[in-house]
């Protein structure tokens, strides 16, 4: 949620820039210390209400009580602990409203993959665990206001409540298994996501949660779907310890219909989220009390030691972004909406460049704010909802945003008024992190189902701070696969402790802490998505002119609109070109609506020399982070290397 602000060089403007979710701990010991940061002083409260249903697709023979049997052996066969024989049984719906109802006859226990030794009987054997299956949002409202501290119904009819410690992703503890299905095809070593786990201690993380989560009275259990192509659509279930973590999956994931549900079936993938339960930190590979553990080869994942949850579909589109390439079809973490006549463009950018402002706009369709697909089929959204940034968010600067925040929708770690509940976006007691995440359909203008046709237009967007890169330029393919490797951004003083001035951010495919594969094989498929489909690349500055930040102003938010609109509408193509130094970029030297002037940055400095030497000094940055890159071939031969490498700055 980036906005551009006005161009008046001001310092002291309120700025967001690359807010990641991979944020510092909140420094409270206990839940009521963290709980008295989310609530301000007191200031009657409403609760607005508004619920939407959804359409059948497919119909069932078979009757309630079987498919439900069916639902319950499912969940069953996935909780059971590979390494006990008898565990708990389970039940349906939720004990507190059962307790003066005798126990149902128990489920027969499936089971699957015994590796271990078995232990004949134990006190599991006499537990009842029950299964709170795909609630409404409405269930799990008052499943979270009941059993949750923490949470409460805000002045919008959003949901608000508190992720723990924990208000931000824990990169630094995310595993993945390295075993001979994946040993060549992974990103490993230095610069990669990819921490590296056996797997024994894998299963000695996913026995833990198992037997955490199989503890409990009860555990939330969401079957739903990822991809809106039909064709490569994956099936995931979610078990959880909170009702929170439930609503916000329900949200983020694709919803399947009633009908859907009756032939769903076994699910691709099984996310085991113990949430505040920790891993032990005894256990090889553990390097804190949090471990996210990924298992390709078993379709799982393990959330230990965090309730912040991101981690879930951070987890998912970490998955997509290994099974999705193996299918020919292009993951990425971009924006994407569509035009009346039907052209796709796709937003790249990190975190505070501009790509939800400029994917959402009132003119065109929303396809999706952050996890694409790219098949043969066209593009299609990862997701079945958005997750958006909160802070100091406005019903001015994003109406549509601000409008999604209702009844349904999830508010973490907000700060509000203890009488109204009234929220205040830019109270950062809690953390600077502070999400929303609600059904895509919350989006006025969202198109249903998303997907959309082959994209006319890839934009990457880079929210420079040392104001050399061009409002925009045209990149040639060479072009187009070096800065999509770089992703590169900038910090600026003070959205950062210890940073002074501009600071160079660089993350492979506008996404390294996502990917699975080295950079080079989604920038290669990239390539080849564009020219078969003949898409255009174009490198949007969303940050600095005239200077660097504190010297310089941010390019007006107007502007940019005006230069998207030009891509949109075809014009920019239209356009005379000159080329820059050292980068060697398209410049457009006139774009409607956009004074003439400042498309070629050297104009707007009054000192040439000044920006020279800054130019300099960021290819340089341009071309050490690329060092990494340089010796890895792209294709049978060095020839596609060599293009790419020369299509970096020259000095």
């Amino acid at each position: 949620m980036a906005s551009n602000g006005t161009a008046n060089g001001n310092a002291s403007i309120k700025l967001e820039i690359c807010h990641d979710d991979s944020v510092p701990p909140v420094k409270a010991q206990t839940i009521d210390q963290l709980h008295s940061l989310q609530k301000k002083k007191p200031s009657a409260p409403t609760t607005p209400k508004k619920q939407q249903g959804t359409d059948g697709l497919f119909s069932s023979a078979i009757s309630d009580q079987e498919r439900q049997q069916q639902q319950l052996q499912s969940i069953s066969a996935s909780l059971a602990s590979l390494t006990r024989e008898t565990g708990p049984k389970v039940v349906k719906g939720d004990p507190s409203a059962r307790k003066a109802e005798a126990p149902k006859a128990p489920v027969p226990h499936h089971h699957h993959h015994l590796t271990a030794p078995v232990v004949p009987i134990s006190d599991s054997a006499l537990k009842f665990t029950h299964i709170l299956y795909n609630l409404s949002p409405s269930e799990l409202y008052e499943q979270a206001i009941k059993y949750e501290k923490g949470s409460f119904i805000s002045s919008s009819g959003a949901l608000a409540t508190l992720s723990g410690a924990k208000t931000g992703r824990s990169p630094r503890d995310k595993r993945v298994v390295r075993d001979g299905s994946n040993e060549d095809d992974l990103w490993w070593g230095k610069g990669s996501p990819n921490i590296e786990m056996d797997e024994h201690t894998f299963m000695v993380n996913r026995e833990r949660a198992v037997d955490y989560l199989n503890s409990l009275d009860k555990v939330y259990v969401n079957d739903q779907f990822l991809n809106w192509d039909p064709e490569h659509r994956i099936k995931v279930r979610i078990v959880s310890a909170r009702a929170y973590h439930s609503l916000f999956m329900h949200n983020m994931c694709i919803r399947p219909t009633e009908e859907e549900l009756e032939n769903y079936g076994t699910p691709d993938f099984t996310i085991y989220n113990a949430g505040q339960f920790p891993c032990n930190r005894y256990t090889h590979y553990m390097t804190s009390s949090t471990s996210i553990d990924l298992h390709l080869a078993r379709r799982e994942m393990v959330i230990l030691g965090t309730q912040y949850a991101g981690e879930m579909k951070k987890g998912l589109f970490s998955l997509m972004h290994y099974l999705m390439p193996k299918r020919q079809i292009l993951s990425l973490h971009s924006g994407c909406n569509m035009g009346k006549g039907g052209d796709v463009a796709l937003f790249f950018g990190l975190s505070g460049t501009g790509k939800t402002t400029l994917s959402t706009d009132q003119n065109r369709y929303l396809i999706g704010d952050d996890e694409h697909c790219w098949s043969d089929n066209g593009v299609s959204n990862i997701e079945g909802g958005c997750y958006a940034k909160c802070i100091d968010l406005s019903r001015e600067k994003e109406p549509e945003i601000w409008n999604a925040i209702k009844f349904g929708t999830v508010l973490e770690n907000v700060v509000f008024d203890e009488h109204t509940r009234e929220v205040d976006y830019t109270d950062k007691s809690v953390t600077e992190n502070t999400r929303a995440a609600y059904p895509i359909e919350y989006i006025p203008n969202a198109k249903i189902p998303c997907v959309g046709p082959h994209p006319k237009n890839v934009i990457l967007l880079s929210c420079d701070a040392f104001g050399v890169l061009p409002p925009v330029s045209k990149l040639n393919l060479a072009q187009t696969m070096y800065h999509f490797i770089s992703g590169y951004t900038a910090l600026v003083a003070g959205t950062v402790e210890g940073v002074k001035e501009p600071t160079a951010t660089f993350s492979a495919c506008f996404g390294a802490a996502f990917i699975m594969l080295h950079p080079t094989k989604y920038a290669a498929m990239l390539a080849e998505k564009m020219q078969k489909h003949g898409a255009t690349a174009w490198l949007v500055n969303t940050g600095w002119s005239a200077g660097s930040y504190g010297t310089g102003n941010r390019i007006k938010l107007a502007y940019t609109r005006k230069i998207i609109d030009a891509i949109h509408s075809g014009s920019l193509l239209e356009a005379n070109y000159t080329k820059t130094e050292v980068f060697g970029l398209e410049i457009p030297t006139a774009v409607e609506g956009v004074p003439s002037e400042i498309l070629d940055p050297i104009n707007m400095w009054a000192d040439k020399q000044a920006y020279k030497d800054t130019l300099l000094k960021l290819a340089g940055l341009f071309r050490n982070n690329f060092d990494g890159f340089a010796n890895y071939d792209i294709g049978k031969d060095s020839t596609l290397t060599e293009q790419i490498l020369a299509a970096g700055p020259i000095f």
